[in-house]
């Protein structure tokens, strides 16, 4: 678990089953192993899943550690990704881009941040981007804050079965 929680402190505690059988069944865990996070059951009785374990230990990160500086969470196709990077690089603005697709970590940091903010039944699209440790939304959100134009696009939001004007 080296790579999926770099840089994130955690701190492991095992027990033994048998004399501590009963703790778990107050959280809800019965079926051993059982793995929680934060007095959460995230896995019991089987192979526990990384991304659900790492998606766990991310969340409860989050939660503790405010996020700092300028970032952009994205990925390479996306077209409003691109333009928010050069909305930032035109207005002289340092910022940690992290790519959502090739980093499975900031992906799972992207969501826990995020979903708190705008709810757990709201689509997340990219970018998300946070300007001075504060949440921005994303590209078209930041052009009004680096007061940019945006330029309307009839096609925004359509997708290939969206049915077309007549």
């Amino acid at each position: 678990m080296e790579n999926e929680l770099k840089d994130i402190p955690v701190e492991l505690e095992t027990r033994d089953w048998l004399s501590e059988w009963y703790r778990p069944l107050f959280k809800g865990g019965w079926h051993a192993p059982i793995v929680l996070v934060e007095g959460k059951v995230v896995g019991q009785g089987g192979a526990l899943n990384r991304g659900v374990l790492t998606q766990a230990v991310v969340e409860q990160h989050a939660k503790r550690v405010a996020i700092s500086g300028n970032h952009v969470f994205g990925k390479e196709t996306c077209p409003h990704c691109v333009r928010a990077k050069s909305h930032l690089e035109r207005a002289g603005i340092d910022y940690s881009y992290r790519d959502v697709i090739a980093e499975p970590l900031d992906l799972y940091e992207m969501l826990a941040r995020v979903k708190p903010i705008i709810g757990p039944k709201t689509p997340v699209t990219v970018p998300q981007i946070w300007i001075n440790c504060e949440y921005v939304g994303g590209a078209d959100q930041l052009a009004a804050i680096v007061h940019e134009q945006v330029e309307p696009n009839p096609d925004r939001g359509k997708c290939s079965i969206s049915p077309s004007a007549a």
